[in-house]
């Protein structure tokens, strides 16, 4: 995976990213974003971290900044329950090429994905498996 993440920067001249959609105040998303840092670095995809978004608009607009292809939403799960299928669909409408939300869905799981969130990153799933299909979609 950190090969094909090398031959992605040699060949775009730039890494392949994630974009940290850190919903919320900072106590909302440090666990969830710290781990899916430490999730999609560990593929050679690089994610900067940030300070977090209080709304949508300049969330999607810090997104589109970024360059990058991908999202993971992180936060709380209070906070998916208010933001996550509204900022998937802001997020999809901007231009993400896949996005991913960090842990797991629950019995949200059809609700999230109909709003355009692809894939769950938590402890348990297949990483190597996520990690290969992000890296097709960076």
């Amino acid at each position: 995976l950190r090969d094909r993440a090398d031959d992605i920067t040699a060949k775009r001249g730039k890494p392949a990213s994630v974009f940290l959609a850190n919903l919320g105040p900072i106590s909302a998303f440090t666990a969830r974003a710290t781990f899916a840092k430490n999730f999609f670095e560990a593929g050679g995809i690089e994610a900067p971290g940030n300070d977090g978004f209080l709304d949508d608009e300049s969330l999607v607009q810090a997104f589109k900044a970024s360059g990058a292809k991908l999202v993971c939403l992180c936060s709380s799960d209070a906070l998916y329950a208010e933001r996550a299928v509204a900022t998937a669909q802001a997020l999809a409408k901007a231009g993400a090429n896949h996005i991913y939300l960090a842990g797991r869905p629950g019995e949200m799981e059809q609700t999230y994905k109909a709003a355009g969130i692809g894939s769950f990153v938590y402890v348990g799933c297949d990483i190597v498996a996520l990690l290969d299909d992000a890296l097709k979609l960076a």
